[in-house]
């Protein structure tokens, strides 16, 4: 199962000029679609002026969820041309806005096939690109005598902690790579009064 992927490490941001029309693109690494949600949200706040907000965006390591809005230009114009520089980066977990300024001037549908492609490779190509790997977030409910082994097993695989709170009743959330799901939840139901599920 592969469970790695490239993604961007911060957002960047490209310029494309034509005949007047501005594109400002930028991406963004995001890990769900709520994420890419909020930060179409905010972008649609900035840039209120804008005629057209397009954008591309995948998803997992396997790539496999996506998709591509035009917002308003001819179809397969906007949207794709993003996703197509996504893809042919080889990125995932990014998303790619192109925020388009009107100048007046209509570039005809291969004119702005042109020009969001060029837009959205010129963010990618100011970004620094990382390797990481899918994380599946697991919660875990313990007494607090089960402390010091729940902790042991957090240190053993080097988990991140999300969240944590200690009282008499515990629980953390863990951030595990996908591939030792399945090996850090059986350890962990190993240890007495210990429940494991899967943040959804």
């Amino acid at each position: 199962m592969q469970d790695t992927y490239h993604t961007i490490a911060a957002p960047t941001e490209g310029l494309y000029k034509e005949k007047g029309s501005k594109f400002i693109a930028l991406a963004y690494p995001v890990y769900s679609e709520e994420e890419v949600k909020q930060q179409l949200a905010a972008l649609r706040r900035q840039y209120y002026d804008a005629r057209h907000h397009c954008y591309a965006y995948t998803l997992g390591a396997d790539k496999s969820r996506y998709r591509a809005n035009d917002d308003g230009e001819p179809n397969h114009s906007a949207g794709d041309p993003i996703l197509g520089q996504i893809r042919s980066a080889e990125l995932s977990n990014v998303l790619v806005v192109v925020v388009r300024y009107f100048g007046g001037v209509k570039l005809g549908v291969s004119g702005l096939i042109n020009a969001y492609k060029t837009a959205a490779a010129d963010a990618l190509s100011q970004a620094t690109i990382v390797e990481k790997y899918e994380t599946v977030q697991l919660q875990v409910h313990f007494q607090y005598a089960q402390m010091n082994e729940v902790m042991r097993l957090v240190k053993e695989y080097e988990l991140e902690i999300k969240q944590q709170q200690f009282a008499l009743d515990c629980h953390l959330v863990l951030e595990v790579r996908k591939k030792l799901q399945p090996d850090v939840t059986a350890r962990l139901l190993e240890l007495d009064a210990v429940s494991v599920s899967e943040v959804v």
